[in-house]
C-alpha cells in the first residue's frame, strides 16, 4: 500500500479485502482458463486472467455508484503490491519495477474499460477477449467460445450477488 494511502486512510489498510483478492487470484488461476480456454499459461497469460477477474470485481463494485470507491481503490492497491512483489520475486530490479508497475496499471485500466464496454454492449465480449486475453492472436473458436461463456457466467454471478458478499471474499462456484 502506498505511503500516501496509508497516511490518508489511517486504520484502513485493506486487510479486510485480502479474502476477496485471494478469491480473485484463485479464480484467475483456475486450470480451465488455460486448458479449455487456451489462455497462454505464461506470466502474461496469468496476469491477463487475474486482471480479468479483478476487472469483473471492480465493475461489480462500480455498479453501486460511489458507495465502494474506497474499497475499489484499496483492492487496486493490493493488486499493485502483489504485482510489485511478483516482479521482485522473478528478479526484476528496483530501477525498473516502477516502469513495469506503471505498464501493468495501464493494462488493468485498459482492460477495465474494455470489459465495461463489453458488458454494456458497446463492444462484443469476443472482440475484447481476443484483444486483451489472447493479446491479438486469434484463438481456436472453441476456446474463445468457452472463455466467452465462462467470463459471462462469472460476470453474471458476481453481478447477482450482494456487493458485501463479494467484499467479504465470497466468489461464485461455477
Amino acid at each position: 500500500m502506498s505511503i500516501l494511502t496509508k497516511f490518508f486512510r489511517k486504520g484502513q489498510d485493506g486487510a479486510h479485502l485480502q479474502p476477496l483478492y485471494r478469491a480473485v487470484v484463485a479464480a484467475g488461476r483456475q486450470p480451465g482458463w488455460y486448458v479449455e480456454g487456451q489462455v497462454a499459461d505464461t506470466l502474461d497469460g496469468r496476469f491477463d486472467m487475474v486482471a480479468a477477474m479483478l476487472s469483473l470485481s471492480l465493475l461489480r463494485l462500480e455498479a453501486e455508484g460511489g458507495t465502494y470507491a474506497a474499497e475499489s481503490a484499496m483492492l487496486t492497491e493490493i493488486f499493485i503490491d502483489d504485482m510489485d512483489g511478483q516482479l521482485r520475486e522473478i528478479g526484476v530490479g528496483d530501477v525498473v519495477v516502477g516502469k513495469h508497475i506503471g505498464r501493468m496499471m495501464s493494462a488493468l485500466g485498459g482492460r477495465l474499460g474494455a470489459y465495461r464496454d463489453a458488458f454494456d454492449g458497446r463492444e462484443t465480449l469476443e472482440t475484447v477477449l481476443e484483444r486483451n486475453l489472447y493479446r491479438g492472436v486469434s484463438p481456436d473458436p472453441a476456446a474463445l467460445a468457452w472463455a466467452t461463456e465462462r467470463l459471462r457466467a462469472v460476470h453474471g454471478a458476481i453481478t447477482a450477488m450482494p456487493a458485501m458478499a463479494l467484499l467479504d471474499g465470497e466468489w461464485p462456484e461455477l
